[in-house]
């Protein structure tokens, strides 16, 4: 339990915030729902205006505060105390659930409405101070896990608000929803006094109330580092996927089964616990660390099981209407639940490690502002998501079939990122051989230094060694590899996807391998990290071949600390040149152990070939 995500819940430092956050959530929840349920069944003593267009219009305001405010939101995070400005907000609520109070007494629905888009900028000011405080109160091993934590908690609080709403909003008695509200809003201001002092790190930051200027200003930090960049489009896919699906799930319960609203709301309960457990489980899967391989894998599952929810879904609705456990017992029930909580699962597995990547690749003096410019991102996704599916709605597509369109547009925009990012497949490669094919134990992570340049030096066991040691270290490494193995077909489009310097002997092309030297330095020069195996060539019996002088040169030219490494296991693997013939591709060892050892950094003038072949071969150990 000491290295369990959920010893964080028993922490002042996460879990009042844990609880300030689920519970702004629910309340957002619970009043845009009832809003929303009111304005559709009881119109009338409202307002003269459609439940269709109330629909649209209660929505559409909720989210343009993340288009209008994030910017400013996102400045004010980084300038100030981000637990006085969640305090300050979260007093806010109780004014907005207020006003509501009197909008529903009064049956003012520009009250009503004027309180929701004010929810909406709760949400807004509130973004920013939550995921840019994990970054400051958690460290890099504990935010894959504070990340999936809020997310569980988060859709979880979803789910209750929209059932509590339901509930309270179809007894048509508002006395009971006005409580509700209150005490919701006041119960979250309370738990966001416990919330210890969270520093600001830029106090200097000029907060500029111009809302089109500090929002540009927030989008461009967001396109500083491209992987950030690239980490908010996936999570507002996610959300563009989420709203396509969500938002047809009451008619495709109603009018595609035939199911009343407890099917509804049963079809939502698989979704929103699967996203909780899909959270849950990227920390065990990632090993505590942050493992962007779990994203694919993610997407993958998004994709498949989008699709057997529209081949699940029967031809014609069911002849008398459904209540759940009719649902259930029906030929498509299972399978239709299962479909969609493992689209929970995966959306969580997708979704909890990009935000995490996003708030470890960014500054954290910036981080608030990224944020910012990622709830902008998400909005707009969540405009087009609904402008696009009532569209194809428009155009004569099914309820099934949207859902299946959507399914199929997610393998293609995960992909499209995929391709201009292939870090994320290598990631996945070496998740599935680290942690599937083979287990993997590391010893002296602390030694890898957490910025700067360094030269690694490793023993070279087998072709897996680059996506082992890519597996065990999260920091991003430039392999050096021989230029035969670079070439080879398939390998070669990993290789490349992992930005390999494939170097030769002079021997063999000296042009080559003066290429190969310019890019090393290079990239020491950038403070990267550079993997080379200076025995030149793979083991051909297990054995720590001699050191060449290669390493000595990088040295000269530019002295750097160097890392040793020791592998061990993977001699003998399928991998590794210790079989011959058919016997080479067999996977004799299946599911054995691989140790990744990491010794202190040597400093450059201590640097000798003999003496790093020793230091790696006594952190390999001898061979089994």
């Amino acid at each position: 339990m000491s290295h369990s995500q959920f010893r964080l819940l028993a922490e002042r430092r996460f879990l009042p915030f844990f609880f300030t956050q689920a519970l702004g959530a629910f309340n957002d929840n619970v009043y845009k729902n009832a809003l929303l349920l009111i304005a559709t069944f009881e119109t009338a003593s409202y307002t003269t205006l459609s439940p269709g267009l109330l629909n649209n219009l209660g929505n559409g305001l909720f989210i343009l505060p993340f288009v209008l405010f994030s910017g400013v939101a996102g400045q004010l995070a980084d300038r100030y105390d981000k637990a006085v400005v969640m305090r300050i907000v979260k007093l806010c609520e109780i004014g907005i659930m207020a006003l509501a109070a009197v909008g529903f007494t009064l049956h003012n629905m520009p009250m009503l409405l004027a309180a929701l888009f004010l929810m909406g900028s709760h949400s807004t000011f509130f973004a920013p101070a939550k995921y840019g405080m994990l970054p400051q109160v958690l460290s890099t091993p504990e935010l894959v896990g504070g990340n999936a934590l809020l997310e569980m908690g988060t859709f979880i609080a979803i789910l209750l608000g929209t059932v509590l709403a339901s509930v309270l909003a179809g007894r048509h008695e508002l006395p009971p929803l006005i409580i509700a509200l209150a005490v919701i809003a006041v119960v979250g201001l309370g738990a966001s006094l416990l919330i210890p002092s969270i520093p600001a790190l830029t106090p200097t930051l000029r907060i500029d109330p111009n809302i089109a200027r500090s929002t540009i200003e927030n989008m461009r930090a967001a396109h500083t580092d491209p992987i950030v960049f690239l980490s908010i489009l996936g999570i507002s896919w996610f959300w563009f996927y989420g709203i396509m699906v969500l938002a047809q799930l009451p008619v495709y319960a109603k009018s595609v089964l035939n199911g009343n609203e407890h099917v509804f709301t049963t079809m939502l309960l698989g979704f929103s616990v699967g996203v909780g457990i899909g959270s849950l489980l990227c920390e065990r899967l990632s090993g505590r660390r942050l493992e962007i391989g779990l994203v694919p894998l993610g997407s993958l599952g998004l994709t498949a099981f989008g699709i057997d929810l529209f081949f699940s879904t029967p031809a014609h609705p069911a002849a008398v209407q459904l209540d759940w456990l009719e649902f259930l017992r029906g030929p498509h029930g299972w399978r239709i639940l299962i479909d969609m909580t493992l689209i929970g699962v995966f959306g969580g597995l997708y979704i909890v490690p990009l935000y995490a990547l996003m708030q470890k690749r960014t500054p954290r003096e910036f981080v608030s502002r990224v944020v910012s410019a990622n709830s902008i991102w998400n909005a707009i996704f969540m405009v087009l998501a609904s402008g696009f599916g009532a569209l194809l709605l428009k155009l004569g597509v099914s309820v099934p079939q949207l859902l299946l369109v959507a399914a199929i547009l997610n393998f293609a925009v995960t992909a499209f990122i995929y391709a201009r990012v292939p870090e994320f497949l290598l990631r996945l490669l070496a998740w599935i051989i680290t942690r599937v094919i083979y287990r993997l134990r590391i010893t002296g992570l602390d030694n890898v230094p957490a910025e700067g340049a360094a030269l690694v030096v490793c023993n070279h066991v087998s072709f897996a060694d680059a996506l082992v040691l890519s597996a065990a270290v999260s920091r991003p490494m430039r392999f050096v590899m021989e230029a035969a193995i670079f070439r080879i077909p398939v390998a070669k489009f990993v290789f490349r996807g992992m930005k390999a310097i494939p170097i030769a002997t002079a021997a063999e092309d000296v042009a080559a391998r003066e290429a190969a030297f310019a890019q090393i330095l290079a990239e020491l020069a950038a403070g990267e990290l550079v993997c080379i195996f200076p025995e030149g060539r793979l083991t051909v019996d297990g054995s720590i071949g001699e050191f060449r002088p290669g390493l000595m040169r990088v040295m000269k030219e530019r002295p750097v600390p160097v890392l040793p490494i020791g592998l061990a296991g993977l001699w003998g693997s399928p991998f590794s040149r210790c079989h011959r013939g058919l016997g080479r591709y067999l996977p004799w060892r299946l599911w054995a152990r691989i140790e990744v050892h990491i010794g202190a950094p040597v400093l450059p003038a201590a640097v000798t070939p003999d003496g790093l072949r020793t230091l790696v071969a006594a952190l390999r150990g001898p061979v089994p």
